[in-house]
């Protein structure tokens, strides 16, 4: 990817991740969606059941299927070499998509604990969107288009919002219209929605595999090696 090109992309990146932190309407429905599903999750918690056998007492739960990955031999064909690139570039977004979610909520909860409106709210987006620059600039440096574009689709998944909504509701559509032209440009649309049972549901697929603590193994299975460690403070993850 050129300078000229991850520069745009670290911008499109930091300018979607500041103003899905900033939007009044969306952070109260992300809050209301975290807190509804924390209250589900609550609801949902089970006593561990057990058995008493003499003077012994055995708890007994059910645990988690554990998946065995061979190592699979290269695969050839235009299939296998789209999927390959797919799981390789999906190690190296995921992990930004993540850090998408976490700031939300944090933002979230900022903008609400301070009652933070006008000139105050603009402040502290700005800091946001420097922050964010700083940060993962220079890490934005070393990803593809094609990396950039799973991102922003991935955000979309994890934020319930693509950028392009984002951008649009914080700043306006004329920024989130000159944002998106530029992501034409380079062959992304930050309109396009994620579909995760059409085109999207291989990424679907990796996105489970992912949360079931199962996608190193999956990747090592097909690269015969560990997925590569993204350079995220731990702050952010």
């Amino acid at each position: 990817m050129t300078g000229r090109r991850r520069h745009i992309l670290t911008a499109i990146f930091a300018l979607a991740l500041s103003a899905a932190c900033a939007g009044d309407a969306f952070a109260q429905s992300t809050g209301k969606a975290f807190a509804e599903s924390a209250g589900k999750a609550q609801q949902g918690k089970e006593v561990m059941q057990y058995i008493v056998e003499g003077k012994d007492t055995i708890f007994v739960d059910e645990i988690r299927a554990s998946k065995v990955y061979s190592r699979v031999p290269k695969q050839k064909g235009r299939e296998w070499r789209k999927y390959y690139r797919l799981v390789h570039n999906f190690s190296k977004a995921y992990p930004y998509a993540l850090v998408a979610k976490k700031l939300v909520v944090e933002a979230d909860s900022t903008i609400a604990a301070d009652r933070l409106k006008g000139a105050k709210r603009e402040k502290y987006i700005s800091k946001v969107q420097k922050e964010l620059f700083d940060v993962f600039e220079g890490q934005m440096r070393n990803l593809t288009v094609s990396q950039g574009a799973l991102i922003m689709k991935l955000i979309d998944r994890e934020v319930g919002k693509s950028s392009y909504n984002i951008i649009k509701g914080y700043k306006s559509g004329i920024t989130a219209g000159f944002w998106q032209g530029i992501a034409k440009v380079f062959g992304s649309d930050l309109k396009k929605p994620y579909d995760p049972e059409g085109e999207d549901a291989n990424v679907e697929e990796l996105v489970k595999i992912w949360e079931e603590g199962d996608f190193p193994a999956l990747y090592w299975s097909l690269f015969w090696k560990d997925p590569p460690e993204m350079p995220i403070p731990e702050k952010y993850l």
